[in-house]
Protein backbone atom coordinates (compact mmCIF):
# COMPACT_ATOMS: atom_id res chain seq x y z
CA UNK A 1 0.00 0.00 0.00
CA UNK A 2 1.75 3.15 -0.99
CA UNK A 3 1.27 6.24 0.23
CA UNK A 4 -1.21 7.41 -1.82
CA UNK A 5 -3.89 4.44 -0.91
CA UNK A 6 -3.15 5.68 2.91
CA UNK A 7 -4.33 9.23 2.04
CA UNK A 8 -7.27 7.89 0.10
CA UNK A 9 -8.65 5.74 3.58
CA UNK A 10 -7.53 8.30 5.80
CA UNK A 11 -9.61 10.90 3.66
CA UNK A 12 -12.22 9.59 1.75
CA UNK A 13 -13.65 12.73 0.89
CA UNK A 14 -10.33 14.76 -0.56
CA UNK A 15 -10.23 15.03 -4.34
CA UNK A 16 -6.48 15.77 -5.12
CA UNK A 17 -5.67 18.99 -6.65
CA UNK A 18 -3.87 18.81 -10.75
CA UNK A 19 -0.48 20.04 -10.15
CA UNK A 20 0.72 21.86 -13.66
CA UNK A 21 3.44 21.12 -15.50
CA UNK A 22 6.94 23.11 -15.21
CA UNK A 23 7.70 25.26 -17.86
CA UNK A 24 10.52 23.08 -19.59
CA UNK A 25 11.36 25.34 -22.33
CA UNK A 26 14.25 27.36 -21.87
CA UNK A 27 13.87 30.63 -22.74
CA UNK A 28 16.77 33.46 -23.38
CA UNK A 29 16.85 35.05 -20.06
CA UNK A 30 18.60 38.14 -21.75
CA UNK A 31 17.25 40.68 -24.20
CA UNK A 32 18.00 39.88 -27.60
CA UNK A 33 18.65 43.01 -29.92
CA UNK A 34 18.84 44.19 -33.58
CA UNK A 35 22.46 45.55 -33.98
CA UNK A 36 25.68 43.88 -33.11
CA UNK A 37 27.47 44.18 -29.66
CA UNK A 38 30.61 45.99 -30.25
CA UNK A 39 33.87 43.61 -28.91
CA UNK A 40 37.30 45.58 -29.50
CA UNK A 41 40.80 45.64 -28.01
CA UNK A 42 42.53 48.38 -26.14
CA UNK A 43 45.36 48.91 -24.33
CA UNK A 44 44.94 50.92 -20.48
CA UNK A 45 47.70 51.59 -18.89
CA UNK A 46 50.16 49.07 -20.65
CA UNK A 47 47.49 46.12 -19.94
CA UNK A 48 45.14 44.74 -22.34
CA UNK A 49 41.66 45.11 -21.73
CA UNK A 50 38.71 43.92 -24.09
CA UNK A 51 35.64 46.04 -24.60
CA UNK A 52 31.70 45.35 -25.10
CA UNK A 53 29.80 47.83 -25.93
CA UNK A 54 26.65 49.04 -28.19
CA UNK A 55 23.71 46.63 -26.02
CA UNK A 56 20.48 48.82 -25.97
CA UNK A 57 18.26 46.63 -23.61
CA UNK A 58 17.60 46.78 -19.88
CA UNK A 59 21.36 47.35 -17.54
CA UNK A 60 19.85 44.50 -15.19
CA UNK A 61 20.82 41.63 -18.44
CA UNK A 62 24.16 43.68 -19.37
CA UNK A 63 25.29 43.22 -15.83
CA UNK A 64 24.33 39.82 -15.58
CA UNK A 65 25.42 39.14 -19.03
CA UNK A 66 29.15 40.80 -17.69
CA UNK A 67 28.73 38.91 -14.41
CA UNK A 68 28.64 36.06 -16.22
CA UNK A 69 31.30 36.56 -18.98
CA UNK A 70 33.77 37.19 -16.40
CA UNK A 71 32.95 34.23 -14.66
CA UNK A 72 32.96 31.47 -17.39
CA UNK A 73 36.63 33.26 -18.29
CA UNK A 74 37.48 33.43 -14.94
CA UNK A 75 38.67 37.01 -15.44
CA UNK A 76 38.33 40.33 -13.69
CA UNK A 77 36.61 43.20 -14.86
CA UNK A 78 33.77 46.09 -14.70
CA UNK A 79 30.57 47.07 -15.59
CA UNK A 80 30.75 51.07 -16.20
CA UNK A 81 28.93 53.31 -18.63
CA UNK A 82 26.97 50.46 -20.45
CA UNK A 83 29.93 48.92 -21.73
CA UNK A 84 31.85 45.83 -19.90
CA UNK A 85 35.57 45.85 -19.50
CA UNK A 86 36.83 42.63 -19.06
CA UNK A 87 40.78 42.04 -18.04
CA UNK A 88 43.17 40.51 -20.89
CA UNK A 89 42.24 39.73 -24.50
CA UNK A 90 39.49 37.24 -24.68
CA UNK A 91 38.20 38.88 -27.83
CA UNK A 92 37.45 35.52 -29.92
CA UNK A 93 36.38 33.46 -26.72
CA UNK A 94 33.41 36.42 -25.96
CA UNK A 95 32.67 36.32 -29.24
CA UNK A 96 32.30 32.64 -29.45
CA UNK A 97 29.98 32.66 -25.92
CA UNK A 98 27.67 35.90 -27.32
CA UNK A 99 27.32 34.04 -30.45
CA UNK A 100 25.62 30.94 -28.42
CA UNK A 101 23.68 32.89 -26.49
CA UNK A 102 22.35 34.27 -29.79
CA UNK A 103 23.74 37.90 -30.04
CA UNK A 104 25.20 39.01 -32.98
CA UNK A 105 28.71 40.57 -32.17
CA UNK A 106 30.91 42.93 -34.41
CA UNK A 107 34.48 42.86 -33.91
CA UNK A 108 36.50 46.33 -33.25
CA UNK A 109 40.08 46.66 -34.42
CA UNK A 110 43.39 44.56 -34.67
Amino acid sequence: MDLQDQLKQLFPDHVPEEQEPENTNETPDIWLQDDPIICKYEKRKGKPVTILEGYNGAESDFKQLAKTLKTKLSVGGSFKNNTIIIQGDYRDQIMAMLKEKGFSVKRVGG
